[in-house]
């Protein structure tokens, strides 16, 4: 059975102009009323399958559509054509923290957050020690988040979500968080998640650790798959085109 499934995504983002109140901007915009919208096109036709289990890479340059097809994974945006389904519970390492409050404290985010996540208010008054031990805030448990640096605030976000138990486990460049103590840690939770079988689609720009974790790979091209097969193949050809 298919944990990620992508069947002919597109993903349009209307431009925005630059408003000006300036008289002859104001005729101008008059005159073009009616013209048609200018859009982006992130992502483009995408067709992929990933089975439950599979380790899969995501790679390609900036503005490739990496970040857009995992949000559309995520459910954190929705496709302009085409379907997405994804089975069980989803473990989003995106933004990490960016759902947190900032005038609450870092236990409180930690509940907030992990309920949002679809933890039981059970699970997360069990899990809640584990949780901030993990993420090494100490005595700032109890200040607000809006004291924490950006470290702090990205490692309580990894925290929160290295004690989800997801099915389905959605990496955007989230184990660069931290210093090199903390990056160790992100490494061995993603080993554990890899050996109880979760499903994983990284993005990620560090091709040495796409290699090392995943089979397969996507190489995304302006919002298009250029192509999808073993980690090896995929990398070597990427790393080929942009050489030339």
């Amino acid at each position: 059975m298919h944990a990620i499934r992508f069947t002919n995504v597109s993903k349009d983002y209307r431009m925005q102009r630059q408003r000006s109140f300036l008289a002859k901007d104001t005729l101008a915009r008059l005159f073009r009323r009616g013209a048609p919208d200018q859009r982006v096109h992130a992502l483009v036709d995408v067709d992929f399958t990933i089975e439950r289990g599979e380790v899969v890479g995501v790679i390609g340059q900036n503005g490739s559509g990496k970040s857009t097809l995992l949000a559309l994974a995520a459910r954190t945006s929705y496709p302009s054509r085409g379907t997405v389904s994804v089975v069980g519970r989803i473990g989003p390492l995106l933004e990490l923290g960016a759902g947190f409050h900032p005038s609450l404290t870092g236990r409180e985010n930690i509940k907030l957050n992990a309920s949002l996540l679809g933890l039981s208010r059970a699970e997360v008054a069990e899990r809640l020690p584990a949780i901030v031990e993990y993420s090494g805030i100490g005595e700032f448990e109890h200040s607000s988040i809006q004291t924490y640096s950006t470290g702090m605030t990205a490692r309580l976000g990894f925290a929160v979500l290295a004690h989800l138990d997801p099915d389905v486990l959605l990496v955007d460049e989230a184990l660069s968080v931290g210093d090199a103590e903390f990056q160790s840690k992100c490494l061995a939770t993603m080993q554990q998640f890899l050996a109880r079988g979760t499903t994983v689609l990284m993005v990620s720009h560090d091709l040495g650790t796409v290699r090392s974790f995943c089979k397969r790979v996507l190489w995304m091209e302006h919002g298009r798959l250029r192509m999808d097969g073993p980690a090896g193949e995929v990398i070597d050809a990427y790393l080929g085109q942009i050489a030339h």
